[in-house]
């Protein structure tokens, strides 16, 4: 099984890529970035389920936390 968001136009236009592959009882994540400090650049992860799950849940996390701070609310009165 393997998930990925190396489609041609939408990687081209983010400029990194993840996919993510079973591997034994755990996963394989990939990180392509196209360009760091001038040359491409691969990060690979081989991480059991659990380390997985954990993984994905402080992504989530840090995304929430991001986008809640990019969007500032409506000012108190």
């Amino acid at each position: 099984m393997s998930e990925s968001g190396q489609g041609s136009s939408s990687a081209d236009k983010r400029g990194w890529s993840l996919s993510a592959t079973a591997e034994g009882e755990g996963v394989r994540l990939e990180l392509g970035l196209p360009d760091l400090g001038g040359r491409p650049v691969t990060a690979v992860l081989s991480l059991e389920r659990s380390e997985a799950r954990a993984f994905a849940r402080a992504l989530l996390a840090a995304a929430g936390d991001a986008t809640e701070r990019t969007f500032v609310g409506p000012a108190e009165s």
